[in-house]
């Protein structure tokens, strides 16, 4: 992952726990209005993809056991990892795109209903994604993937004064091509070319040359729609409908996407889509549903949307009737790593994947609460237009204290926290119940996101190798790690 240049190491935050009674008049933990419904607490679990689906996205007894372990940590709320609504092939994760996914997630819905004793609230995010490619070999490349045109035989021609390379056969234009050295791809191939060389062919929302993408428009609120009514019949109590990141929504959202067709260029045209899936969704599952959505206080990324887009965005968000707005930040592909051969490229590699999971590893603002002045901004604005629709923050939050201020200080009026709540699923009650000082401390070194990205089931370092003989603990295909967190019993007097 990128690091900001001269790093510095950044100790956790010092924690003051709160007492049983302190909690109990605690902002965090007294209840809150999502549209029809209720949380009990302001405690909130953001969407983690945790690599436990089959390849065909069925649920399976590692993911029953994931959310369990969350829910018995009894949370406000947990957003189910991002759940693909089209009925199409994308590994271990989670679909919802077919009738036949409902008895399995209804089956997690029954799951986190008894383990949390009915105290936390389960959402389900929904996403589509377009065609991201493995990087191949440049010898594949040029064998396979790549077309001779005339504009590079005029660049081979202007590059070397050899006029042949008008005249000769596609596979030696091909031949040459494979030996040349990088300098050459540079002033032969376009821009686009050079990606998928380097770093794999990517689909756009701009690629309205391809049928498929120029239709999306069309498609996608019906899919949407259908794919949050499956929901609602499995038992979910609502919906967050997936803008942000590097996938099909946000391209959408994008200051990159330049569009001509009434859905790209200005945002008042880019949040066009966005807002007819919305008012799909809300069509199909109707008024008493919960449906929010989670969008990008910032892309940081060259030319991309910055503040005030997410501003204007999350008023609109508001006016058009979402139940809540969750922010994030970054986590695109136009700044991510070169993948390796044989990989494809990860969006939370370059500046902008950091910004969206910044670790201990900083500048000098440390990545503690680094993007809840986003939130913040985002929440005044959709207050000030007269609406109280509730703002989920989240990023390196992990002390009482932290937590409290930012709904103290009226920056959020929720606290997401994913990775502390990975490191210890209970901390949210520890707090609760003035256990503070038994919880397990997540120490932000992204051990886990460096699993997510070889898709390797997530774990944290703190607990995946301890006590791997407990009787019936899930544990990884070589036995090595355990693949939830050790039971804490949360009621016992001490």
């Amino acid at each position: 992952m990128w690091h900001p240049e001269n790093p510095i190491r950044h100790r956790l935050p010092p924690a003051r726990w709160p007492t049983r009674q302190e909690a109990e008049r605690a902002l965090l933990f007294t209840p809150i209005r999502i549209g029809p419904i209720w949380l009990e607490s302001r405690t909130w679990v953001p969407a983690m993809v945790p690599w436990r689906a089959t390849e065909e996205g069925y649920v399976t007894r590692n993911i029953l056991d994931w959310y369990a372990r969350f829910a018995a940590g009894q949370p406000g709320a947990i957003v189910v990892e991002a759940t693909g609504v089209r009925d199409i092939k994308s590994g271990p994760l989670l679909r919802i795109g077919h009738d036949r996914f409902i008895p399995g997630l209804r089956q997690l819905v029954e799951t986190v209903r008894r383990q949390s004793g009915g105290h936390t609230r389960l959402f389900i995010q929904l996403i589509d994604f377009l065609t991201v490619k493995r990087r191949v070999s440049k010898e594949k490349y040029f064998d396979r993937f790549f077309t001779v045109k005339d504009r590079h035989r005029r660049a081979l021609v202007e590059l070397t004064g050899d006029e042949r390379w008008l005249d000769v056969d596609d596979a030696e234009v091909r031949a040459f091509l494979k030996l040349a050295a990088d300098e050459v791809h540079d002033r032969v191939l376009d821009e686009r070319e050079l990606e998928t060389l380097r770093y794999g062919y990517r689909e756009r929302v701009t690629d309205v040359h391809l049928p498929h993408i120029r239709d999306l428009p069309k498609v996608l609120p019906e899919i949407f729609a259908a794919a949050a009514w499956r929901a609602r019949e499995a038992g979910f109590d609502g919906v967050e409908l997936h803008y942000a990141h590097a996938y099909t929504m946000a391209g959408f959202l994008s200051a990159l996407n330049t569009r001509t067709d009434g859905y790209g260029g200005p945002r008042e045209h880019r949040i066009r889509l966005p807002l007819e899936v919305y008012r799909a969704v809300r069509e199909r599952v109707g008024s008493d549903y919960v449906v929010g959505v989670r969008f990008l206080g910032d892309e940081v990324i060259e030319g991309g949307s910055r503040l005030d887009d997410a501003v204007y965005f999350g008023v609109e968000f508001a006016r058009a009737g979402f139940d809540y707005l969750s922010v994030s930040k970054g986590g695109k592909f136009e700044d991510a790593k070169q993948p390796k051969v044989g990989q494809a490229v990860y969006p939370y590699t370059g500046r902008s994947g950091y910004e969206c999971m910044p670790t201990v590893l900083s500048d000098e603002r440390g990545p503690f609460g680094r993007n809840v002045p986003l939130a913040a901004a985002i929440k005044r604005a959709v207050n000030a237009a007269g609406y109280a629709t509730p703002v989920v923050t989240s990023g390196g939050i992990c002390t009482f204290d932290q937590a409290e201020g930012i709904l103290q200080r009226g920056e959020a009026d929720i606290i997401g926290a994913a990775r502390q709540t990975l490191a210890d699923p209970d901390w949210f009650l520890k707090m609760r119940l003035g256990r503070g000082d038994e919880i397990r401390r997540c120490t932000f070194t992204n051990y886990c996101e460096g699993l997510d990205q070889m898709h390797k089931p997530v774990t944290c370092k703190l607990w995946d190798r301890v006590d791997l003989d407990e009787p019936g603990v899930p544990l990884s295909d070589d036995g090595r790690r355990r693949l939830v967190a050790p039971r804490w019993d949360g009621r016992r007097e001490r």
